[in-house]
């Protein structure tokens, strides 16, 4: 599962992260592995812009925009009692054949946590990947802009592409990530992204109920 850092806010919203903590632990409970991968969100767009400012270079503000989304995790990590935060992808299987439940920010400089979490998502070998998104899945366009944009229920991974292609910068924000986009579509991996304003739209998703845009 992939929660928006700009889902959370900035400070975290404390009472929807523990509506998140009650999903985890439902779906833990019901014998589901969850590996939680937690986005910087407008505290690491802000954290970029003064680096930028500063005029340090793309690696620079990338790692200081992981620093915010691990910081992130490690709030949601506690709440849901998990208060080791992963910093490789090999340490989230790890957790998560041991405790069943694992926490990450970002990865490395160059990829955002959409691709963490598709990196996570296939290391693990996972049923599905849900993106926890602030809109209510995949749009024909920005609807933030297009009023016009209308809800896209299903695509394939070529779609995916075609709509969401680019390629990656510090901040940038994206319902799913160009890298994250052409890892996905080259692993295979079935993701459904939801409106993570309500975290029982994750659960939703686990289910197999309609909800958001499913790829596949």
């Amino acid at each position: 599962m992939r929660i928006g850092g700009s889902v959370l806010g900035s400070p975290p919203d404390s009472e929807l992260l523990a509506r998140y903590s009650s999903v985890v632990s439902r779906l833990k409970k019901d014998g589901h592995s969850v590996g939680v991968v937690v986005g910087g969100g407008p505290v690491a767009r802000e954290y970029i812009a003064s680096a930028r400012r500063l005029g340090l270079p793309h690696r620079d503000q990338d790692l200081i925009a992981i620093q915010a989304s691990r910081l992130n995790a490690r709030l949601a990590g506690m709440k849901l009692g998990v208060p080791h935060v992963c910093t490789t992808a090999r340490q989230m299987v790890s957790r998560l054949q041991n405790d069943k439940v694992a926490v990450m920010g970002g990865l490395r400089p160059g990829i955002t946590t959409d691709a963490t979490a598709a990196l996570v998502a296939a290391a693990w070998k996972a049923d599905i990947l849900v993106k926890a998104s602030d809109q209510e899945g995949i749009f024909t366009a920005d609807p933030r802009t297009v009023k016009s944009a209308k809800l896209i229920p299903s695509m394939g991974h070529q779609e995916l592409k075609r709509i969401l292609r680019g390629s990656h910068k510090p901040g940038i924000h994206s319902i799913i990530d160009p890298i994250a986009v052409e890892f996905i579509a080259k692993s295979k991996l079935k993701v459904v992204v939801v409106d993570g304003r309500d975290p029982t739209n994750v659960a939703r998703a686990v289910a197999g109920r309609r909800v958001g845009t499913s790829v596949s």
